[in-house]
């Protein structure tokens, strides 16, 4: 029952990058993980090093630039 949590939660917050992806090239989420699987079976490891460092990435464009409503949100 253990090893189900990290599962679970990798599941649920792991699959973000793909998503956020696949929205900006207006494909499917589902393509976008496949070709991550394949890159990282084909190329031993290096997708999923991509995945890394995209995820990393994401992450601080989000902290830097955040959506502001309007100019009075400064």
């Amino acid at each position: 029952m253990n090893v189900y949590k990290p599962l679970l939660f990798f599941q649920k917050h792991g699959y973000y990058v793909c998503q956020r992806i696949a929205e900006r090239f207006g494909i499917r989420t589902k393509v976008v993980r496949t070709t991550f699987m394949y890159l990282t079976f084909v190329t031993l490891g290096f997708g999923f090093a991509l995945y890394l460092f995209l995820a990393f990435w994401m992450r601080i464009k989000d902290l830097v630039y955040t959506k502001r409503s309007s100019v009075f949100d400064l």
